[in-house]
């Protein structure tokens, strides 16, 4: 397949990439910033430098003729800041409606969407943690038109916590092999929060299913649904340090209940999303940790 994929310079649209190639597919990017141009074509991806002009975008997809198109790029923030409501929009809501638009103006069979648990606060339907959830399920609500009037086939992925090889995201798992490694004293909540956490080759593994079921579907039996790349078995944040520093024969020193729970803090992540058909996550904790250092 021929496939457009957004966000190639982030950590999971890197990994979609890579994959990309590796399987055969031809791979394009869309990216605005022109120093990694070069750094792409290494990889064999060839890029278009958004100029934030619809009618070249619209071109561009003419003259490519993709079959599908991998949205992941995103601009997050977990507290806002007022003069970071312009990118979180411009980001998460306009450029999507973009590329959807082009796609369905140049005929792309099929759009994966990316999306987030965190537009579940609390288990409900639909409650976003923050601002940056709100974005991602407006442009879902805008999505929502475009697919009464095409017959795009559009989903949603909804990821939950990510981890994997080359992430340089400062996550949680970047936190602790730092304090192992200087031995220093890190402050947390209580850690009773529940972790929903799925290594980043499966979460790949579910695009590509997604990719392919998209393909095959002449009927349209997934158009506008969303799909949750879940683990099905969260644990909790303490119980994930313990089962780090045992697979990594680490010493973590950290001070449960010193730092208190984030406003809106997401304790028992979303549970009530479908999962791919024909998908399941397939790398265990311990395997996916042990990974972290098998890649230097």
């Amino acid at each position: 397949m021929k496939i457009l994929v957004t966000g190639v310079t982030g950590f999971i649209g890197r990994h979609l990439a890579i994959r990309a190639l590796k399987d055969g597919h031809r791979v394009c990017a869309i990216i605005r910033n022109q120093a990694v141009q070069s750094e792409m074509e290494k990889m064999n991806v060839a890029c278009f430098i958004d100029n934030d002009s619809i009618a070249d975008l619209i071109d561009y997809y003419e003259r490519e003729k993709f079959d599908g198109v991998i949205h992941c790029a995103s601009y997050f923030r977990m507290e806002h800041q007022p003069e970071e409501i312009r990118d979180l929009i411009h980001s998460n809501v306009y450029f999507p409606t973009k590329l959807l638009e082009s796609s369905i103006r140049t005929g792309v069979k099929w759009f994966i969407n990316t999306g987030t648990f965190w537009q579940h606060y609390d288990n409900r339907n639909y409650s976003p943690v923050n601002l940056y959830a709100a974005t991602k399920q407006a442009f879902e609500s805008i999505a929502a038109y475009h697919l009464e009037i095409s017959n795009i086939n559009f989903v949603t992925l909804k990821l939950m916590d990510t981890y994997g090889p080359y992430d340089t995201r400062p996550k949680i798992f970047t936190l602790w092999k730092k304090i192992a490694e200087t031995g220093e004293m890190l402050e947390m909540s209580q850690g009773e929060q529940l972790i929903d956490i799925v290594h980043v080759d499966d979460v790949v593994d579910a695009y590509f299913r997604m990719a392919e079921l998209l393909r095959d579907d002449s009927t349209g039996v997934f158009k506008g649904q969303s799909f949750a790349v879940s683990s099905g078995t969260p644990i909790s944040l303490r119980k994930l340090a313990d089962i780090y520093a045992k697979v990594t024969g680490s010493k973590l020193n950290i001070e449960w209940g010193k730092k208190p729970y984030r406003k809106r803090e997401v304790m028992v992540p979303w549970n009530q999303g479908q999962i791919i058909p024909g998908w399941r996550q397939k790398i265990s904790l311990d395997e996916g940790i042990a990974s972290l250092f098998s890649h230097k």
